[in-house]
């Protein structure tokens, strides 16, 4: 037998063993099981925490929400068509902003636009608000000072019919 054949494939089989002896030892293989456990045990934990996180959510909305309830329905000032016929001599509907002096149907129809669509509501707006409904409606709404409507706003909204009229007649167009 041929000896130079033969030490070449013995030195490359046992550097192949060895090789792959070092290689086990060292890289610890290709065995991940440990980290999909670790990876797994860490989503249901996740998915656990979510659930409690949802839960805590709905609770919180509930309560939330009732208490909105409550405070609007104990906050909320019931509207007396009546006493405003007997105070202006005319029917007045309900959040009706025209009765606002210097508010007319256009300018109803401005606020109405950005959401103004009560007497509470308007009573409750800034007058840089007015101001940027008005301007939201072009130059022919320019002339309008919307100083007093937030205050009749909400003499309207608390049933103050008779102050309410006093002071409109006070007024010149709103102003």
């Amino acid at each position: 037998m041929n000896w130079c054949i033969l030490i070449p494939l013995l030195v490359g089989l046992i550097s192949a063993l060895l090789g792959y002896l070092l290689g086990r030892l060292l890289g610890g293989g290709n065995d991940d099981s440990d980290r999909i456990r670790r990876l797994e045990a860490d989503l249901e934990a996740c998915r656990a925490s979510r659930m409690s996180l949802e839960g805590d959510l709905k609770t919180t909305k509930a309560s939330l929400a009732s208490s909105l309830t409550a405070t609007s329905s104990a906050t909320l000032i019931p509207f007396d068509a009546a006493a405003a016929k007997a105070v202006f001599g005319k029917k007045i509907k309900e959040n009706d902003l025209t009765v606002v002096e210097g508010i007319g149907p256009k300018i109803q129809e401005l606020f109405h636009n950005h959401d103004v669509k009560t007497w509470k509501a308007l009573s409750e707006c800034s007058l840089d608000k007015c101001q940027s409904v008005l301007d939201s409606g072009g130059d022919r709404f320019k002339i309008h000072k919307p100083g007093s409507w937030p205050e009749q706003a909400k003499m309207a909204y608390q049933g103050r019919w008779a102050d309410l009229l006093k002071w409109q007649d006070e007024l010149d167009g709103g102003k």
